[in-house]
This record gives C-alpha cells, structure tokens and sequence, in this order.
C-alpha cells in the first residue's frame, strides 16, 4: 500500500523517531492529526494501529481518499482507516461521532507541509508568482483579504507576533501604500523593498529573504494556526488513555513554544502562562509525564531533507488523572 501520489510529495520529519514515540501495538487506535501526504499514516497501519486521520485540506483529503477506500475493502470491521476531512482541533467531537472516547496515541506534525508550499496556485510561498491566497482549507478569507482591507497596525502586530519582524510598522505600511496586492509576488516585492533588501545580493552566505519572516506571519494569521495547535492539544488530553502518548513535531519557535509550554504545565514543571490556557491550581494532578527531552534531526536527515533543519519533537504519556478544565481560542 503506498501513500497518496503528489507532483511534490511531503517528506515526514523524523517519521522514525515520531512513530518510537507511540510505541503503537497491534490494535491501537491512533489519531494522525495531520495526515497531508499519509507518511505517518502508513508507518502506524503498518504498525498495526486502526488510525483515524484529520486533514482541513481539501487537496490532502481528495489524494488520500482513494488509499481510503482501498484500505476498507480488505474487509476490517471497522475498517483501519478512517479519514476526517476536518481541523484537528475538532478531534474530540470526531471521534465521539464515531462511536471512541479514548485513543492510545496522537501525532502531529505542524505546520504548512511541502505539497501546500511548492504549488504556486495556493500561494504559501514566493518561490514561484501565485494567487496571495495561503488558506489551507480554501475557505474564509484569503492572505489577499488580509493585506488588503486590514488596518496598518493590525498587519503590523501580526507581522510581528508571528513572523518576529522587528521592522514590522514599516512593512505594514509599505503594503498599505502599495494596494491591492493580488499575487505572492507582488507581496514578496513590497516586503523586499521596504526592508532595502535586494534578492541574490550578496553571493553565498547572504541573510535569507525577509520576505519569508511576513509570509510566515501572514499565513498564520489567515490559517489560525497558533490557536489551532493549543485546542489540538487540549483536545489531545481529553482523548488520550492512561498511557496513551503524544508526539508532537513543530518547525518554528512559535510553535515550539506552545508544545513546550503546554506538557511542562501539564506534567507539573511549570505553571502555564498562555491566554489560552488559565493557570491550573498548583494541586492539580499531572496530566502528562513527558518521555525524554526534545529530538531533533540528525545531520543526515537535514542533508536529505533541507526543511527538516529546524524541526521539534516533543512527545510525553498520558497519566490516569481527569483531563485539565482547559479552553482554547480555535
């Protein structure tokens, strides 16, 4: 059985040490929370794990559709896998849908993945000119909705808090005054310009495009991502086993810090600090033990994989204490 076909195909970030992580058995029941182009998927089924797996993109879902349907006819009661063409977030009310209280392990691997950004049409990137669009579920409004009608100080805090460009009221202006901005392109110039940067300047070496610190942002702020990834593990608590384990992969800081935030507080390191997630009473009860320190790639994988280079894994085991009365923004 091979994983869905894509022209530019989503390599999983240490896949091997993500799946170690889970320690899956057979008979599992495991929740892919980001399925994309099923790389985790197939090492769990492999495994021997029924995996029940979540994708807001519709691209991701059509691909894995017929692997699917494939994956049912071999005559599993019920069948192996299961595909939920929904947000992550919405883990809990799923699964309950489908008749499951409790897994034995969730993964998730954040993020845009490599299919979303080497298309041009669905705008994540600037490598090559597309529609400003970067929504990864092709509802609600666009990255060109955004920059278009925002105000200039909600761009700039958004540049800001989730891109960490300190020059960040002026690029907001600079995309005020250069309105409408319909391609990645043309956004990608306007960001360039009002940081006098000039592409292949330098030689070798040179800093990296900062257009990429506003593309991050944007893309972000369009997608939720920030608020999605802290309901997703709050999510993962009420749904997870005694014993059940998470294992979480992130690529930027932002991100990493929510992960990491999340299973101190939870395994009783350290009291939270989100706005999402309210300090619990000091008593509280571990939730979470975490297993091990964090993981990154190795040298090898960075050299196969050039995206990998700046990627997390976090993992840690459910405890039988009551999940936390936690809420989220997603």
């Amino acid at each position: 059985m091979s994983p869905p076909a894509y022209a530019s195909p989503h390599i999983p970030v240490l896949l091997d040490e993500a799946i170690a992580a889970l320690a899956v058995q057979p008979g599992d029941v495991v929740i892919d929370a980001t399925f994309g182009a099923g790389g985790y998927t197939r090492r769990l089924l492999d495994a021997g794990a029924t995996v029940h797996a979540f994708d807001r993109d519709p691209d991701a879902v059509a691909a894995g559709q017929e692997w699917s349907e494939t994956c049912s006819e071999t005559g599993a009661e019920p069948p192996r896998l299961v595909l939920h063409p929904r947000r992550f977030s919405e883990m809990v009310e799923a699964m309950g849908e489908a008749g499951i209280a409790r897994v034995d392990g969730i993964v998730m691997d954040i993020g845009v993945s490599s299919m979303q950004l080497d298309q041009p049409a669905r705008g994540f990137a600037f490598a090559a000119d597309g529609p400003l669009d970067m929504r990864m579920s092709r509802e609600g409004p666009s990255a060109a909705d955004f920059v278009n009608t925002a105000a200039e100080g909600d761009i700039a805090d958004v540049l800001y808090r989730y891109g960490e460009e300190r020059q960040s009221r002026r690029v907001a202006r600079a995309i005020v005054a250069a309105r409408p901005l319909g391609t990645t392109g043309e956004l990608a110039r306007t960001v360039r310009k009002a940081l006098g940067y000039r592409p292949n300047a330098g030689g070798r070496g040179a800093p990296k495009d900062p257009a990429t610190r506003s593309f991050q942002a944007i893309r972000i702020h369009v997608n939720g991502e920030l608020d999605e990834l802290e309901a997703g593990l709050i999510a993962a608590e009420r749904l997870l086993g005694s014993g059940g384990r998470l294992s979480v992969v992130s690529f930027h800081s932002l991100e990493d810090r929510i992960v990491k935030q999340f299973l101190r507080e939870a395994s009783g390191a350290r009291a939270a600090a989100s706005r999402h997630m309210p300090q619990a009473a000091p008593s509280a009860p571990a939730t979470f033990a975490l297993a091990g320190k964090a993981i990154r790639p190795g040298e090898v994988e960075i050299a196969r994989n050039p995206r990998a280079r700046s990627a997390v894994l976090r993992a840690a085991i459910r405890t039988d204490s009551p999940p936390r009365n936690l809420r989220s923004a997603a």
